[in-house]
């Protein structure tokens, strides 16, 4: 087994998950072009690299777009993280360096995903997270967006009896009172120079340093550490990709 590979029991996770063959139409072996899809994942190197091992790069990459058209990478993420730990949430994001390869991508497909920051030109990564540091929902901004704007859409996990942790880009009177609605407490830390401070718990806001080191973990796939794809819906599938390997390990680990 390769380095990167799939090992059998994150293979046996995925492989029920995956659309069944067209009946009398035999499809590449699922496994060794899977293989090939995270090597280029953790390795940031061009498809065009994948050692011959994982057979023609052609066939990898045209799997990995037309599974993503089709929404296979988003329900296979969301299959293993139906069980996440919802007690405590956090969130948070992180900038992204766009690549010069990237960087060249038509206006059209830049709408919303590139932006100009300190950094030059960043995709942003926001990411929600459970209790154990695993993620529960992901999105892609420009890199200048406000954390606190774009993470609107993304706390629909957040229920009764809930505490969501956040550093100060989250500090408004909006979001805090959206999800006292739904009855879940925002524990986030408040700006200094609010007049009414809101209550805040630093012993819970220790645990926060989850979701940085979902950060850290994820940056591991030098794809997702550097963003070398145009498309931001590749680039997002890409997070999803190795988000499901990081669920799939801590599931390993327990076991």
């Amino acid at each position: 087994m390769a380095r990167f590979d799939l090992t059998d029991f994150e293979w046996s996770v995925i492989q029920p998950l995956l659309p069944n063959k067209p009946r009398g139409v035999p499809r590449v072996d699922d496994r060794r072009v899977l293989n090939g899809i995270f090597w280029r994942l953790r390795t940031g190197a061009p498809w065009a690299d994948i050692p011959e091992r994982y057979g023609p790069h052609t066939t990898c990459v045209n799997r990995f777009n037309r599974w993503r058209k089709a929404g296979v990478w988003d329900r296979l993420l969301v299959a293993v993280s139906k069980a996440y730990d919802g007690d405590i949430q956090m969130i948070d994001s992180s900038s992204i360096r766009v690549h010069q390869h990237a960087a060249n991508a038509k206006k059209d497909d830049r709408s919303g995903c590139m932006g100009r920051s300190r950094g030059g030109l960043t995709t942003k990564i926001h990411a929600l997270v459970d209790a154990e540091g695993l993620p529960i929902a992901l999105k892609l901004t420009e890199g200048q967006a406000h954390d606190g704007r774009s993470a609107r859409d993304m706390l629909d996990a957040l229920v009764d009896g809930q505490t969501l942790l956040a550093d100060r880009a989250y500090d408004s009177d909006e979001l805090r009172q959206s999800l006292r609605e739904r009855g879940a407490w925002a524990n986030i830390r408040p700006m200094p120079n609010r007049k009414n401070v809101p209550p805040f718990s630093p012993f819970l806001y220790r645990y926060r340093n989850l979701v940085e080191r979902f950060f850290n973990k994820i940056k591991h796939y030098r794809a997702v550490a550097t963003r070398y794809d145009k498309r931001p819906d590749n680039f997002l599938a890409g997070i999803k990709l190795a988000s499901l390997r990081i669920w799939m390990r801590f599931n390993e680990s327990m076991t």
